[in-house]
């Protein structure tokens, strides 16, 4: 058993100074004083020190296989590693494909999802990747859910030069096929469309829940602050009840730009539907007027509590932590994630100086005093 003992706790909500008693990888116990426990044998304590103590960071969207591609097999991003997803704050997260569905298959997706699992934290998986018909394991994306696990929904692409240009009527059978596959499975499932730039913003978004009974909640638009005009237009997703992820930036100017775009959302009051993803791993390239790729980065996890730092300055920490806690796990029903409170998973993240100084996963030690603890087998 692991006792946390002065921590200062977002659960998100912030509740003050607790002590946190973890037995295997469940939170038991959180309370004022625990100090009583210190003494039993098989108990380590860790004295946290009145440090900010918050949930594990869920992030909805990293390439944990490698994105990228779109200048050649040399453009191939790199595999995500267990430290550097660990080192981010990040104890849970959802791996999905890119651009490249080819040289990038669901197959080693699903076995680096199971790699993850195995070596420390919790991933889920995507089907599909930018194409349509959507990559699938199984045959289709109803049976993907249903039938595996680790498959929470279906990932597709619009209004990118990148994408198969899906339409208003082809999102509507997806989005139907995702819903059934969660309903027969239990799951929140979702279908993730990577937004663009491009001339058709959401209208096939909304024209498929203008022309459908779909809950709104089914389509998640991410990269929804990439241009203010996408930012403006994704109102009317909000007001239908989608949620809207939006991804950290690389550097301060993209997090400024981010953070105004949430908060001009949020005065519409849509708080709850609001998510913050990292788009790890995955390509970020640059295009010429003529579409040809000029340069191209890739992604790091720690953008999430970037943006998250970012927006703690003008909002309250309380508020922002929701965007990566409890947000994304309603949406997907992971319902033992995105709190510090008995019975939930115990993945805690701790602060010094809104650094991330300390994470626990699972119940065990990942990282402490900013060292990796926990490392990928071939790190």
């Amino acid at each position: 058993m692991l006792l946390l003992r002065n921590a200062e706790v977002y659960g998100p909500e912030h509740i003050g100074l607790r002590d946190i008693l973890i037995e295997g990888q469940k939170i038991s116990l959180v309370d004022k004083d625990l100090s009583r426990l210190s003494s039993l044998p098989g108990i380590e304590t860790v004295d946290i020190e009145g440090r900010v103590t918050v949930p594990g960071y869920i992030d909805i969207h990293e390439h944990i296989t490698g994105g990228g591609g779109e200048d050649g097999p040399s453009s191939r991003c790199p595999e995500a590693t267990l430290s550097a997803i660990l080192r981010s704050g990040v104890t849970t997260a959802i791996g999905l494909l890119g651009t490249d569905g080819i040289s990038r298959s669901l197959e080693n997706l699903l076995f680096k999802a199971r790699a993850l699992n195995e070596e420390g934290m919790t991933c889920y998986m995507l089907s599909g990747s930018y194409g349509y018909p959507p990559l699938t394991l199984t045959g289709s994306v109803e049976r993907d859910i249903a039938l595996i696990g680790l498959v929470l929904g279906v990932k597709t692409a619009s209004s990118d030069h990148r994408s198969s240009n899906i339409t208003g009527d082809e999102l509507i059978r997806l989005g139907t096929e995702t819903r059934r596959g969660g309903l027969i499975s239990g799951k929140g499932s979702a279908v993730t469309v990577h937004m663009g730039s491009g001339k058709a913003m959401l209208e096939p978004l909304a024209y498929a829940l203008e022309h459908s009974d779909l809950p709104g909640s089914i389509f998640l638009p991410t990269h929804t602050g990439r241009t203010e005009e996408l930012a403006k237009d994704s109102l009317r997703l909000l007001k239908r009840g989608s949620f809207l992820d939006f991804t950290g930036g690389m550097d301060d100017e993209e997090n400024d730009r981010a953070s105004e775009r949430i908060e001009s959302l949020l005065k519409s009051g849509g708080g709850d539907q609001i998510t913050i993803s990292s788009d790890a791993f995955g390509s970020l390239p640059r295009f010429n007027e003529r579409g040809e790729c000029t340069g191209l980065d890739y992604s790091r996890p720690i953008v999430v509590h970037s943006l998250i730092r970012r927006l703690s300055e003008e909002l309250p920490l309380e508020k922002v932590l929701r965007f990566v806690t409890v947000n994304p796990a309603r949406l997907y029903k992971l319902r033992r994630k995105g709190r510090i409170a008995p019975g939930y998973d115990a993945d805690i993240v701790v602060y010094e100086d809104m650094e991330i100084s300390s994470v626990f996963a699972k119940g065990k030690t990942a990282v402490l005093s900013g060292k990796p603890i926990i490392k990928g087998r071939f790190e």
